[in-house]
C-alpha cells in the first residue's frame, strides 16, 4: 500500500508499505477515504513534537480519517461499514490507504452520510468536548460575552457552541480576515482582525470594561493564552485549546490570572472519554444538520501530495479553513 510517513524529524515522504493484516481481537484494518491535516499534525511534523517511536510508521501523524472497514476482528465493525477514525495523535497512521486501528477509536457512521462532511466530526467532537470541560453542562453562570481567539476549524466550531448555548455576544479574533468574514456569517457579533486590532481592546469596549464570561485560546500562541487572561472578567473562565507554541516552559501572566481568581481549564483526550461520546455526538449533530461545517470543505490533495498539502497548512491553509487529502487506492 502507499502511505506517507516521518522518516526523520521535519521532513515527510510517501512510499511502499506491506498491506496491515488484523491479527488481535479488538483489531480492524480500515481502507481510508479521506484524511484531513490536523494544526497538531504541523506540529507534530515540523516543530518537534513529534513521538519518536512513530518515525517511520506509515500513515503518521494523520489522526482525522474516515473510511470504509475492510478487515475485522471487532464483535462491533463489520467490512464495508463506514467509520470514523479518531486515535490519539501519538498513534495517528491514517495518512495511508489501509490503517490498522483499534475498535476503540472508531466512530460508526450513519448510512448515507457524505464522507467529506462526516470526517469533520473529528475537529468538532473535540472542539464540542472542551466546550463541556470548559462551561459543564447545568452551570448557572451568565452568558453574557464569550471571546473566541482563533478562527480556524476549531474556533469556528467553538462560535456554533456559543450561539447555540445562547450567549448574547460573541467576538472572535484571528490573523485571516476570510476566516473571520465566515465567523460573521456564523453568529459572531464582532471580528477582530488580528494583529492589526486587539481582542482585548474589543473585548473591553463591548463589555463596557468588565470582561468576557468565557474567553476561549483556540490559536496555538503564548500571547493569545496570555490575551485570554487580560480580556476575561474578574470570576471568568478561561479554555485553553490550543496547542502548545514551543516544547518546554512558556511565560504565563500568573500575577493576573491570580488577580482575577480565574477558572482556567485546559481540552484534550477527548479519545478517553467514555464510549467516545463527543465524537458520537459530533457525527450525529453533522449528519442531522444541527451544526454547519461545508465551509470546512476548501482545498483537496491526494495522499502522493501529501508533503506540499502540509507545507501550506504550515502557511496557515492560504486562508482555507480545512486541507483534504484523498487517499482511496490506485
Amino acid at each position: 500500500m502507499r502511505a506517507a510517513f516521518m522518516p526523520e524529524p521535519g521532513k515527510i515522504a510517501v512510499g511502499d508499505f506491506p498491506v496491515p493484516v488484523a491479527q488481535n481481537d479488538g483489531e480492524v484494518v480500515v481502507r481510508m477515504e479521506l484524511a484531513s491535516i490536523c494544526g497538531s499534525d504541523v506540529h507534530n511534523i515540523f516543530d518537534g513534537f513529534q513521538n519518536p517511536a512513530a518515525l517511520g510508521k506509515p500513515g503518521y501523524p494523520g489522526h482525522e480519517g474516515i473510511g470504509l472497514v475492510a478487515e475485522s476482528r471487532s464483535p462491533h465493525f463489520r467490512p464495508g461499514d463506514r467509520v470514523l477514525t479518531v486515535p490519539r495523535g501519538a498513534e495517528g497512521a491514517c495518512f495511508a490507504e489501509l490503517q490498522l486501528i483499534r475498535d476503540t477509536y472508531l466512530v460508526p457512521v450513519p448510512d448515507g452520510a457524505d464522507p467529506a462532511r462526516a470526517l469533520m466530526a473529528q475537529q468538532y467532537g473535540t472542539t464540542l468536548y472542551a466546550m463541556r470541560t470548559f462551561w459543564p453542562e447545568g452551570e448557572e453562570r451568565a452568558k453574557d460575552t464569550c471571546a473566541i481567539i482563533g478562527a480556524g476549524s476549531a474556533g469556528l466550531f467553538f462560535v456554533q457552541l456559543a450561539k447555540q448555548m445562547g450567549f448574547r455576544q460573541i467576538i472572535v479574533s484571528d490573523l485571516n480576515a476570510e476566516r473571520l468574514a465566515v465567523a460573521g456569517r456564523l453568529g459572531a457579533d464582532a471580528t477582530v482582525h488580528a494583529p492589526g486590532e486587539s481582542i482585548v481592546d474589543a473585548v473591553a469596549e463591548m463589555t463596557g470594561g468588565g470582561g468576557a464570561d468565557l474567553v476561549i485560546e483556540a490559536a496555538g500562541y503564548d500571547q493569545c493564552r496570555a490575551d485570554a487572561i487580560e480580556a476575561v472578567r474578574t470570576l471568568g473562565i478561561v479554555g485553553y485549546f490550543g496547542f502548545p507554541e514551543h516544547l518546554g516552559d512558556a511565560k504565563f501572566p500568573q500575577y493576573a490570572a491570580f488577580r482575577k481568581v480565574a477558572r482556567i481549564q485546559w481540552a484534550g483526550a477527548t479519545q478517553s472519554e467514555p464510549g467516545l461520546r463527543s465524537f458520537r455526538d459530533a457525527v450525529r449533530d453533522i449528519h442531522e444538520g444541527r451544526i454547519e461545517v461545508d465551509y470546512c470543505l476548501g482545498e483537496r490533495y491526494d495522499l502522493e501530495d501529501l508533503p506540499r498539502a502540509v507545507h501550506v497548512a504550515r502557511e496557515q491553509g492560504h486562508g482555507k479553513v480545512k486541507i483534504l487529502v484523498g487517499l482511496a487506492g490506485r
